[in-house]
């Protein structure tokens, strides 16, 4: 089953003091990157949730947020000395180089440097986090697995969406190989009479270059090939469908080499009906890639 790289799952769960609230999520991109925002002082919990997360996930934007709070976070709340020394001295040399430059700068409160990330520590009086982290990352299996049901979900819906867009594809496909055909006879008197009119004003000319041209031509009228290539585009592109798991890549890969062959079938159409079914094709392709564009 192919996934989709959109997905969203969120869970809640309490220990002793805590609670906490997760919510996993994740949108399109080209490779993956993983945007975990979870309480530092948890140690090896990003680790081991990057490292869960990274094997389940190939591909997408993908984003975990942990909020962490205590039943009484006044309690638990500790000074982190050295990052309010490290604070009250980046906020002396701000105000000199400020008064230096003369800029006026409004005073800075204590609320101010407390609001900073790592000021404080909500989690420093609990002295053993051990339990609250085993039991944080043994919660984090099930949010994955709803967030990854959510993606196959998805991915189902996509494959059929493109299930019928290839069907249409191979019905314009071979609409486009009745028209060459019809064509035929009327490109042959094409070509005669071109030929015609050629050796008529052609004294002197190399009959056997005239004919290399002709030839040329008619090759680059012939759209044989690319009618062929596009049924075989269409076949591959099912059988990814059904093989499933991260398939994206390739069938991006795959809708450029549609979009080429249907470029050149309207190039060397040299008929109105069959440069408009190749317009129709362009635009369904078109529509596939959209939708390719979410798969992981």
């Amino acid at each position: 089953m192919i996934r989709s790289m959109t997905g969203f799952a969120s869970a809640k769960g309490e220990r002793g003091a805590f609670s906490w609230s997760w919510e996993l999520r994740s949108v399109n991109a080209k490779g993956l990157d993983l945007r975990l925002r979870v309480p530092d002082w948890l140690e090896g919990l990003e680790a081991a949730l990057r490292g869960q997360l990274g094997k389940a996930v190939t591909r997408g934007n993908v984003t975990v947020s942990l909020r962490l709070t205590r039943a009484d976070e006044s309690a638990g709340l500790e000074l982190n000395r050295q990052a309010m020394m490290a604070a009250l001295d980046a906020l002396g040399q701000i105000e000199a180089e400020a008064a230096r430059r003369g800029i006026a700068m409004a005073p800075s409160s204590a609320s101010d440097l407390l609001g900073l990330r790592g000021m404080t520590d909500a989690g420093a009086a609990e002295h053993d986090v051990e339990p609250l982290v085993a039991q944080i990352k043994s919660e984090f299996t099930p949010l994955v697995e709803a967030f990854l049901n959510m993606r196959e979900t998805e991915g189902a819906a996509l494959a059929r969406v493109l299930d019928d867009q290839l069907t249409q594809v191979a019905a314009l496909t071979s609409q486009a190989a009745a028209l060459a055909e019809a064509r035929r006879e009327t490109m042959a008197d094409t070509l005669r009479t071109n030929l015609a009119r050629v050796l008529e004003n052609s004294d002197g000319a190399d009959p056997d270059r005239v004919a290399q041209e002709l030839a040329v031509l008619a090759v680059k009228s012939d759209v044989t090939e690319e009618i062929d290539r596009l049924k075989a585009h269409v076949g591959a592109a099912r059988k990814l469908l059904n093989t499933g798991g991260a398939v994206g890549r390739k069938l991006d890969f795959l809708m450029q080499e549609f979009n080429r062959e249907a470029n050149t079938l309207c190039s060397k159409s040299q008929n109105t009906d069959l440069t408009s079914v190749g317009l129709d094709l362009k635009a369904v392709i078109d529509q596939m890639r959209e939708q390719v564009q979410n798969i992981e």
